[in-house]
């Protein structure tokens, strides 16, 4: 037996043929069915099988698959699903991870194209938001670890001795909004700063950023001995969708000297939307910058992005020199400086050739018609929210984002008729708390999602709520 490839190729050629055609089709018809259902527990069971001494045809593996896992998936793919900030993938970005998974590339480093094409996607995204293309950037799994890279980059841009030597008792802060994700304490706890170290700002009535608060907060920090050294705004908040005044938050960081940056998960790409360009205005400013191509830009999972101004600064944050991760000036360990030098993950996956592929087959100009699509759907969705009696819109639609309350019922209720919404199978919105009173939450970040679709998950709650009055 020479290695694990097939004797008979033939056999396996079809078999990929059989499950080709099997996601086609099941992505053709998306929408059909429910956006989801709770997997019960023979499925379960049915999972748990030990891990096998022999192994089994592709052909059984791929008929368990179809039957125990495709029909459990979270729906983000289903034109109904609107919870939480979910892209809903395409078929372009599905073939491009086959693609990448045939060639197998380990892209940590080395010289070799699937590091070429991710330093393109890099440049396309420092363009799309207006950043010098000479800044540096690499892509992770998602904006959970970009805005922690931003931290780490800003944090030793500050103090390179924090590499070698830590906080050494240094009470180092920085700031965002009340509003901001909970990514940000926890990479503050994660970077050994402490949750607390990051001071949550105030928010005005439109949710964002309070300035004035933040300007004090600086000031009253540095009377008692902390170390301010970075300052994040908020391009899109996962709550409701509220934009920071990112120009005026540039303005006080720079000011007071801090690191400016940007936590843009989705709201990135509303860049890419003549509508929506001028509400995003200081992004281009950003010393750093922190978003998802899984998001709006309907890359399949994960691909995450961190954007940094200062190529040097990012290097400096997290480049080893290692016996053996030489870089030599020719050869196959030329190339440097390499995507770990970037990051904490030496062993990094081809996540740049969905994103290329994705990018480079619908274009800038498609991808922004698409954002101003799903703003329109929302934007529909609140208008009907208005018209409706015993509902409420909670919050200003901003982007793509809207949040309701129901009147009549307690958050209790309100929490438990969306559950049921979700065991209906009719739509998957998520909740929130908006000034204390828990929303139904309808986030529109999927392509496919139409006001039909909003139509039939409103009519829905207008049902389950009287149901629950009565």
């Amino acid at each position: 037996m020479a290695g694990l490839d097939p004797e008979d190729w033939s056999g396996i050629r079809a078999m990929g043929h059989q499950m080709l055609d099997a996601l086609f089709d099941r992505m053709e018809h998306v929408g059909e069915g429910p956006v989801w259902q709770s997997m019960p527990h023979d499925a379960r069971d049915a999972l748990r099988t030990g891990f096998p001494e022999q192994g089994q045809s592709l052909e059984e593996l791929h008929g368990r698959f179809t039957d125990f896992v495709v029909p459990y998936g979270n729906g983000n793919t289903h034109p109904g699903f609107m919870g939480w900030v979910h892209g809903a993938g395409t078929p372009v970005g599905m073939l491009a991870e086959m693609l990448a998974g045939g060639m197998n590339a380990n892209c940590g480093g080395r010289s070799h194209a699937a590091n070429e094409v991710e330093r393109e996607v890099i440049r396309w995204a420092l363009s799309m938001v207006g950043m010098p293309e000479d800044g540096s950037g690499c892509l992770v799994t998602g904006s959970s670890m970009a805005n922690f890279i931003s931290i780490i980059t800003a944090s030793r841009a500050q103090d390179i001795s924090l590499r070698s030597q830590g906080t050494g008792g240094r009470k180092m802060v920085g700031y965002a909004a009340t509003t901001a994700h909970g990514c940000l304490p926890r990479a503050f706890d994660l970077a050994g700063f402490g949750s607390d170290a990051l001071r949550r700002v105030p928010v005005l009535a439109d949710h964002r950023m309070d300035l004035i608060a933040l300007k004090r907060m600086i000031r009253e920090d540095r009377e008692a001995g902390y170390i301010p050294f970075m300052v994040a705004g908020t391009a899109g908040t996962v709550d409701c969708g509220a934009i920071d005044d990112l120009a005026g938050i540039e303005a006080i960081a720079r000011e007071n000297g801090l690191w400016f940056h940007v936590d843009a998960a989705f709201g990135a790409l509303a860049c890419l939307s003549f509508r929506f360009q001028k509400a995003l205005s200081g992004i281009e400013k950003a010393d750093s910058l922190a978003f998802d191509f899984h998001k709006w830009a309907q890359v399949p999972y994960d691909a995450g992005c961190v954007l940094v101004r200062d190529r040097k600064a990012h290097a400096a944050a997290f480049a080893q020199s290692l016996d053996y991760l030489t870089r030599e000036p020719r050869g196959l360990a030329s190339g440097a400086p390499w995507f770990c030098d970037f990051g904490p993950d030496l062993s990094r996956g081809f996540r740049a050739l969905k994103v290329w592929m994705t990018l480079g087959h619908y274009g800038s100009e498609r991808m922004g018609q698409m954002v101003e699509e799903c703003c329109g759907v929302a934007t529909n969705l609140a208008h009907r929210v208005q018209m409706t009696p015993g509902l409420i819109l909670l919050a200003p639609v901003t982007l793509n984002i809207v949040c309701f309350g129901i009147d009549g019922l307690l958050d209790q209720d309100v929490s438990e008729l969306v559950q049921d919404l979700h065991e209906s199978g009719v739509a998957a919105p998520s909740t929130t708390r908006i000034n204390g009173r828990l929303a139904v939450r309808a986030a529109i970040v999927n392509h496919r999602t139409t006001t039909a679709d909003t139509d039939r998950m409103l009519d829905a709650v207008i049902a389950l709520a009287a149901d629950r009055r009565a």
